[in-house]
C-alpha cells in the first residue's frame, strides 16, 4: 500500500514494508522506569490513536516494556490494526521483579518472546523483530565479543515458520551485522546515536548504501540527557526546543535514518512531529556536526 503523508522526511522501506521516517516509540506508555502500568491508561490509548491520526505508521515496541503493558495497550488502542500500520518489536531481554533488564538470549527464550509478542499484540505475523544484543557497562555500547549467530539463527528459523516477516538488530557493530547477514537479510539496525554520540557515523553511511534503515534511540541521551551549550545555543537562535533540533538534525543527517521519539502526551507527540520538520540552516548544521567531532 502506498502511503500519502505530509510528515517530515517522507517514507523509507523496511524490506517490502513502507514506513514513515517519523515513527513513534511506545516505551514511555508503561509506568515509571518502563515498569508497571501507566498512571493514566486512557491517556496512553489517546496517544496511540493520535499517532495513527497523524499518519505515522511505524510504531516501535517490545513485550518487555512493562513488561507486557505496552503491547496490551497497543492492542486495546489500535486493534484491528490499520492495513498499513507496521509494528516493530524487539527481543533479547526480560524484566525481573525488581525492574531489572536481564538478558534473555537463549533459543528457548527468544522463541517464547516472539510468541509473547504475537499473543499480546494479537497478530499472526510480526512485521519486524529486532534482536537486542547485550550492551556494555552503559547497556548501550555494542560488545564485539558477543556471538550473534545462534541467536539470530533462532529468529531466522521463526521467520521461515511465518511468525516474523523481517529481521533487525539492536546494539550491534558492523562485524555483528555482517555475521547476521550471512544467515538472513537485515532490514534495520537500532543503536544509540545522537548529535554528541557519533560513533556510528560510518555505520550509518554503510547501511544507507545497502538500503538498510538506521533507527537511533535516545536522541537526547536517554536516561542521562546530553549537556551541550552548542545545542542549546542553536535551539535558542532558532526559537525551537532542544529535542526539535536534535530530531531535525537526525532526519537531515541521512535518508535511511528513522525516528522513534517516545512520549505519553498527545501534545508532546504533536510537538515532536512538528520539531522533526524543522529546517536547519547550513550554519546550524555545521555547528551541530561539530559537537560530536
Amino acid at each position: 500500500m502506498s502511503i500519502t503523508t505530509e510528515l517530515p522526511g517522507g517514507t523509507y522501506h523496511l524490506g517490502d514494508l513502507e514506513v514513515t521516517r517519523v515513527g513513534y516509540g511506545a516505551m514511555q506508555l508503561a509506568g515509571p522506569h518502563v515498569f508497571g502500568p501507566p498512571a493514566d491508561r486512557d491517556a496512553a490509548i489517546a496517544v496511540l490513536r493520535e499517532v495513527v491520526a497523524l499518519g505515522i505508521n511505524h510504531i516501535d515496541t517490545s513485550d518487555f516494556y512493562g513488561p507486557h503493558v505496552t503491547n496490551e495497550i497497543l492492542r486495546e488502542a489500535l486493534a484491528p490494526y490499520p492495513d498499513d500500520l507496521r509494528i516493530v518489536t524487539k527481543v533479547g531481554a526480560f524484566r525481573d521483579e525488581q525492574g531489572g533488564w536481564p538478558q534473555a538470549l537463549e533459543p528457548h527464550q527468544l522463541r517464547q518472546a516472539v510468541d509473547d509478542n504475537l499473543q499480546r499484540l494479537g497478530l499472526e505475523t510480526l512485521d519486524v523483530v529486532n534482536l537486542r544484543m547485550p550492551g556494555g557497562d552503559d547497556t548501550m555500547t555494542p560488545q564485539p565479543q558477543e556471538p550473534i549467530e545462534e541467536r539470530f539463527g533462532t529468529l531466522a528459523e521463526l521467520q521461515q515458520q511465518g511468525k516474523i516477516r523481517h529481521l533487525g538488530l539492536s546494539t550491534v557493530n558492523a562485524e555483528q551485522i555482517a555475521a547476521a547477514q550471512r544467515i538472513a537479510p537485515v532490514v534495520c539496525v537500532q543503536n544509540p546515536y545522537n548529535i554528541a554520540r557519533r560513533h556510528d557515523d560510518d555505520l550509518v553511511a554503510s547501511l544507507a548504501e545497502q538500503g538498510i534503515a538506521y533507527v537511533p534511540y535516545f536522541p537526547l541521551g536517554g536516561f542521562s540527557p546530553l549537556q551541550s551549550a552548542e545545542l542549546d545555543a542553536v535551539a535558542q537562535r532558532l526559537g525551537a526546543s532542544r529535542l526539535a533540533v536534535a530530531l531535525a538534525w537526525l532526519l537531515q543527517r541521512s535518508p535511511n535514518i528513522l525516528l522513534i521519539p517516545g512520549t505519553s502526551s498527545v501534545d508532546h507527540l504533536r510537538e515532536n512531529v512538528a520539531g522533526a520538520g524543522l529546517e536547519l540552516p547550513a550554519d546550524a548544521v555545521a555547528e551541530l556536526d561539530a559537537i560530536g567531532s
